[in-house]
């Protein structure tokens, strides 16, 4: 049975595996730190077995860890200038997403992982596109 890996960190699991270089391209952008000095925790992991599984999919696998959200780099991330991963919420709506610039992860990552705010907070922010890129 497919599970959600244990990660150290934040979870990106990619979902599309058409493009190594723009999977590299985000993995990087994700991880840079902002203006302010603040950067996403982040564990990546590539694999296969989740090829093409929809945010709602991957939020009805099991994990073996705690996990109230995660983030997916799918066939939308690796074609979209923006590089727009899926935040998906794992805990309160599961299955509820939204998108997010690897610019604003940290933001995302940081303020959910210490429960500084909640995921509809990001997801009710988005932009007309249902993108987040900052308050």
């Amino acid at each position: 049975m497919l599970t959600l890996p244990d990660t150290l960190c934040t979870l990106v699991l990619r979902t599309d595996f058409s493009d190594e270089a723009a999977w590299e391209a985000v993995c990087s952008a994700s991880i840079a730190p902002s203006t302010d000095g603040f950067a996403a925790s982040l564990s990546f992991v590539s694999d296969r077995a989740f090829a093409d599984l929809a945010p709602e999919q991957v939020a009805a696998l099991p994990t073996a860890t705690y996990r109230s959200f995660l983030f997916l780099v799918d066939s939308v991330t690796v074609t979209n200038v923006e590089t727009p991963l899926v935040a998906l919420d794992l805990l309160h709506q599961p299955g509820r997403w939204f998108r997010v610039v690897p610019t604003e992860m940290w933001s995302v990552e940081n303020n959910l992982s210490i429960a500084n705010m909640d995921f509809f907070e990001f997801a009710d922010a988005v932009d007309r596109d249902g993108v987040f890129r900052g308050f």
